[in-house]
């Protein structure tokens, strides 16, 4: 989905996705003070992982002293990418310390990163760290509109904050809907990409944000979408709203369980 990107100058920085049918969807930047506090978490936690792997390796360090020292440093250069790079990939953008300071990277599209964007982000991270504490790249996401490290810039990549919803009462009174006990329907939502769930929660979570005409251009668009990415015809007695927040109760874990939402989307 093509986008274009625009920005402002709120007090906390925000990022602003426009979609074709003219949607605009808002990030929160993630500032420097929380987005340290992250590092400072995974920071601990690569220094405990590289430890304890050093310490299981003590033997052949013995028996090599020469090469202790370079062996450590390549230890925690290989665990600090890893870690990073793993968790971002595999967790949507979010390591320990950026789970607990509610942070997330995404593209600046507006969608989940992938391995190509957090390898790249991550491997720029030694430029970053220059000459001490992340210096170069705190300057760098000073100056920079969207608060990008030098990494974030070189991958295409921004760092948002984000929050928790409950699922709106709306949803779970879908489930009384007929749909949802036909299997084929259910099946054929089941088998929806990553990034289609994402835009159909997404919609359904922050539908109330956005202006009335917005609301249904958005929900026009994606009641299309779904139909071809179902292979199914919209009943006639159905809103494409309806419609839409019916494919997205069959996508909610089972009552009770919160559900984490990408980062905070608004209209301007």
């Amino acid at each position: 989905m093509s986008v274009t990107t625009a920005t402002d100058t709120l007090l906390d920085g925000t990022h602003t996705v426009l979609t074709p049918e003219y949607v605009e969807f808002r990030f929160t930047l993630a500032g420097l003070y929380s987005r340290f506090l992250a590092w400072l978490l995974d920071a601990f936690i690569v220094f405990a992982l590289t430890s304890a792997i050093l310490t299981a390796l003590s033997l052949v360090m013995m028996a090599f002293p020469g090469f202790a020292s370079a062996l450590g440093i390549v230890v925690y250069f290989l665990v600090d990418w890893g870690y990073a790079i793993t968790l971002e990939t595999v967790w949507s953008g979010r390591t320990v310390g950026k789970r607990v300071m509610s942070l997330r990277v995404i593209q600046e599209s507006g969608v989940r990163i992938g391995f190509y964007h957090a390898a790249l982000r991550n491997l720029a991270r030694p430029v970053d760290r220059l000459p001490v504490f992340y210096l170069v790249g705190g300057i760098a996401a000073l100056v920079s509109s969207n608060q990008q490290r030098l990494g974030d810039m070189l991958a295409g990549t921004i760092v948002v904050r984000e929050r928790r919803l409950r699922v709106p009462a709306a949803l779970g009174a879908a489930a009384g809907e007929g749909l949802l006990t036909d299997p084929l329907f259910v099946s054929r939502v089941k088998r929806l990409s990553a990034e289609e769930r994402e835009v159909v929660l997404t919609a359904a979570l922050r539908r109330e944000e956005l202006r009335m005409e917005a609301r249904l251009r958005l929900f026009a668009a994606l009641g299309a979408r779904l139909q071809d990415a179902l292979a199914l015809e919209k009943p006639a007695h159905l809103s494409d709203e309806k419609w839409a927040l019916l494919v997205a109760a069959a996508l909610l874990p089972p009552k009770g369980k919160a559900r984490s939402t990408p980062p905070r989307r608004a209209t301007a």
